[in-house]
């Protein structure tokens, strides 16, 4: 099974100590993909054939800048740019007349450059190559539960996932499970989602009350860093505290 050659990723994830366990798989794939991008790979062909064909969306962009590479991205940011001239240069600029004042655009009547522009817009080597192992580790979180019951222990005491994360494992469920097994999934989802919801709540909620001075000298008991996690459990932002 190729979900075995996931196995170990996935397991630390579920091993580290966080809100969402499958937001730390995502980091680390993120992170991975700007080191190989700005690693030597950026000077073989067939990388940078990829990068020149689907550039960087705005967070990666800012990531490889952030990488430090500067001669890395100088030469694969001069390479995408002629890559953009060479596919816009030549088309047309002037899509399909609108039949009336109020009729809705269509964009197939886009002009050709319109359409190119939307497609270099919309794609990102470092996303494209993140999604392809995702997926897997995706398919690898219901193989280990299914399978291995120290995972499936993991997995039903974790503090739960973040809220994009949540309607991923609701909604590619039934791919994966069918019949009771499928029923007790989402049962077990929607507790660990409500239970860890509720129990962020109360850490920032007395986050907040630790700034009445009434409660100056109470202990922060598990609020301290209740903002950052907060941020994972609604935003799906991993930030990782000094």
């Amino acid at each position: 099974m190729n979900e075995k050659l996931y196995a170990i990723p996935v397991n630390d994830a579920f091993d580290a100590v966080c809100e969402c366990p499958i937001c730390r798989m995502y980091k680390t794939l993120e992170d991975d993909a700007i080191a190989y991008t700005m690693g030597p790979s950026y000077m073989e062909d067939d990388t940078r054939a990829q990068t020149d064909a689907k550039g960087f969306c705005t967070r990666h962009m800012e990531m490889i800048y952030a990488n430090g590479n500067k001669l890395g991205i100088g030469l694969i940011m001069k390479t995408h740019l002629d890559k953009i001239i060479a596919s816009t240069e030549g088309l047309s600029e002037l899509g399909a007349t609108k039949k009336g004042l109020f009729s809705k655009p269509n964009p197939e009547d886009a002009s050709d450059l319109v359409k190119k522009l939307e497609e270099f817009n919309h794609s990102c080597f470092v996303c494209d190559r993140i999604h392809h192992f995702f997926e897997r580790y995706i398919d690898t979180i219901f193989y280990l539960y299914t399978k291995d019951t120290t995972f499936a222990k993991k997995f039903q005491e974790c503090r739960g996932f973040c809220l994009k994360h949540t309607q991923l494992l609701l909604t590619e469920a039934p791919k994966h499970l069918h019949g009771a097994e499928y029923e007790a999934w989402v049962t077990l989802v929607k507790n660990l989602f409500i239970e860890n919801m509720k129990r962020m709540r109360d850490d920032v909620e007395w986050f907040t009350d630790k700034f009445d001075y009434r409660n100056q000298d109470a202990p922060w008991k598990n609020s301290k860093d209740a903002i950052p996690r907060g941020m994972t459990k609604i935003a799906s932002i991993l930030v990782e505290e000094p």
